[in-house]
């Protein structure tokens, strides 16, 4: 474990990647610009020797521990973190459960469930820091949220307080947000709501989740422009500011990615959290955005 720490180290830390020197100042100036809270609301953790869940698109070949993440935070200024239970993981929160109970309330869990998920089972997680159930339907079937076993889910959702993250085009997302706050549940979207990376802003499906900011019960994470194609920095630029003008920045979200799974050789965190600096210059705007999911995630 300790080899692959070090490996995955040097693979985020290496030569023609930002330096630790730079990375320090990033945490300093973090620190001294607002008493309010950092916080990170997107990163994985995991290793090799964990179970992979059957019908997975991706697997990584190396580990990305818990330890390790927390020294991203510390290193780039940052106070909290929120763990995503990775696709490729499937329904076993284990790890994720684990490394929340480790944290001592550092970090907040986002799971992923099977819906005839029980109460019991539910309010486990709860009780481990997990704040919200995600749906990565990212090459998946959309599933019926009609359907009693979604219905009884997600009625235990709103019960315990929890937000749904969902993870899948801008198109589709315009249809699945709505039929969630219908049944009255937060909403979080990815990584900029991920529009048709050749339209942009001007994908109607995007535009249409821009309307979502006026329900005041939907958030979208500026997380991984990478994501939405080899023009991602660019769209996220453009993007962030109809964002903030529709949803405001009580609800807007920042997140890592960490540990960047099939954009390793090209992203780092430190990179992703200089790059806020460039997509959100005003320092005091900057410090509300990094702040804003403490009431959400219940920090």
């Amino acid at each position: 474990m300790i080899s692959r720490e070090r490996g995955l180290t040097r693979r985020q830390f290496g030569t023609g990647l930002v330096s630790l020197v730079s990375a320090t100042a990033v945490a300093s100036r973090a620190k001294s610009e607002t008493s309010l809270p950092t916080i990170d609301t997107h990163a994985h953790v995991f290793h090799r020797g964990l179970k992979l869940a059957p019908g997975r698109r991706y697997a990584p070949d190396y580990d990305a521990p818990l330890a390790l993440y927390l020294e991203q935070l510390d290193r780039n200024g940052m106070s909290n973190g929120v763990l995503v239970q990775p696709s490729f993981l499937g329904t076993d929160n284990s790890y994720l459960v684990e490394s929340l109970k480790t944290s001592g309330g550092r970090l907040r869990g986002i799971a992923v469930v099977d819906p005839s998920v029980t109460a019991d089972e539910l309010r486990a997680l709860d009780r481990a820091g997990v704040v919200g159930l995600r749906l990565n339907l990212v090459g998946q079937s959309l599933p019926d949220l009609a359907a009693g076993e979604w219905k009884a889910l997600l009625g235990n959702v709103k019960s315990m307080g929890w937000q749904v993250e969902l993870q899948r085009n801008a198109s589709d997302l315009a249809l699945l947000a709505p039929q969630l706050l219908d049944h009255g549940v937060p909403v979080v979207l990815d990584h900029y709501a991920l529009p048709d990376p050749k339209l942009g802003v001007a994908d109607p499906g995007f535009q249409s989740v821009l309307k979502l900011g006026a329900t005041r019960n939907v958030w979208v994470k500026t997380s991984a422009p990478y994501r939405n194609g080899a023009s991602g920095e660019s769209f996220a630029k453009e993007a962030y500011p109809l964002l903030r003008k529709a949803y405001g920045l009580d609800r807007l979200l920042w997140g890592s990615d960490w540990p960047h799974t099939q954009f390793e050789a090209s992203q780092t965190y430190a990179k992703n959290r200089q790059f806020l600096d460039a997509l959100i210059v005003d320092d005091g705007e900057r410090a509300r955005v990094l702040a804003s999911p403490h009431q959400l995630f219940r920090f």
